[in-house]
């Protein structure tokens, strides 16, 4: 299967011949917003299949920028102490980070953001040890499903897309 107008592949559909995507978008502290939606949603999922069920099974491909791209990889990330494979996250632990880490990881800087000037808006060094204490070695070919974490490199000044199903096939 590839995309319309493009020769990239796309992961096959896990049912049917729809492919079910689910887009996050960024925002910083914002993320507190589809984290509840989110919530929402894998709440009433557990009415219909069960207290197991978690976004991450009803989405073939999950992607997200910025901190969108932060809950893409917690929906994603596979739980290494559980006997039966699973996401290591659900939602509602989604928006308990966002409430508890989200307040230090999107302090606002000391001087406002030059916009003429590229560049982050957030210093992302709590961010990365918080992730890294969350998630630890992970890799994404690991992903409990296809996940998209689109990003931009400064210094090089192009785009960068970080892709479970590219690095796979």
């Amino acid at each position: 299967m590839t995309g319309l107008n493009s020769s990239t592949k796309l992961p096959p559909p896990s049912v049917g011949k729809l492919l079910t995507v689910l887009s996050i978008d960024g925002g910083g502290i914002k993320g507190l917003i589809p984290a509840v939606v989110l919530q929402f949603l894998e709440g009433e999922l557990k009415k219909l299949d069960g207290e197991q069920a978690r976004i991450a099974d009803y989405f073939d491909v999950i992607a997200g920028t910025s901190t969108g791209g932060l809950i893409a990889a917690m929906l994603g990330a596979p739980d290494d102490n559980a006997t039966n494979p699973r996401p290591k996250y659900n939602t509602d632990d989604i928006k308990k980070f966002y409430i508890n880490e989200g307040p230090i990881i999107f302090t606002p800087p000391e001087k406002p953001h030059d916009i003429t000037t590229p560049g982050p808006i957030y210093d992302g060094k709590v961010l990365h040890e918080i992730v890294k204490e969350g998630l630890g070695s992970t890799r994404l070919v690991q992903a409990w499903t296809n996940l998209v974490i689109p990003t931009f490199d400064i210094l090089r000044l192009s785009p960068v897309i970080f892709s479970k199903y590219k690095k796979l096939n």
